[in-house]
């Protein structure tokens, strides 16, 4: 469960916030978080799919922000890049003969639910412009 595409949203939403009117490139943004450009270009297409930056093109391109840091709430930038359950993955084939295999993954995916809804919950409607204010 080492993933990091949540923190690494996180800081590019900050450093979006930082300087709202500017655009700021995946180079630029790597630096920042000291990472391949390539991952940040693949965390800002999901930023982007789900309507939180802008991006344009060519020699003064870059990333800015979509809307005002105090209208993009955190549980948003989570919806955005989370691609696995909060406490991982389910087994992929437990023993169908033994009377805990055979149920697992349906009991194990309640308990996922119930742990993403309180994850959501938690973040709520922080914005993120209270986390860039801590900076």
């Amino acid at each position: 469960m080492s993933n990091t595409r949540f923190a690494t949203a996180i800081h590019i939403m900050t450093l979006l916030a930082k300087v709202p009117q500017e655009w700021l490139t995946s180079d630029w943004i790597a630096g920042s978080i000291n990472v391949n450009p390539v991952i940040v270009r693949r965390e800002l297409g999901e930023l982007r799919q789900a309507g939180l930056i802008t991006s344009k093109l060519g020699k003064d391109g870059g990333t800015r922000l979509s809307k005002n840091a105090e209208e993009i709430k955190i549980s948003e930038i989570y919806a955005a890049v989370k691609n696995n359950e909060v406490l991982g993955r389910k087994n992929q084939n437990p023993n169908p003969a033994c009377p805990v295999g055979k149920e697992i993954n349906s009991h194990l995916s309640i308990l996922f639910d119930q742990t993403d809804a309180l994850v959501k919950d938690f973040l709520g409607d922080k914005s993120l412009q209270e986390f860039t204010d801590q900076f």
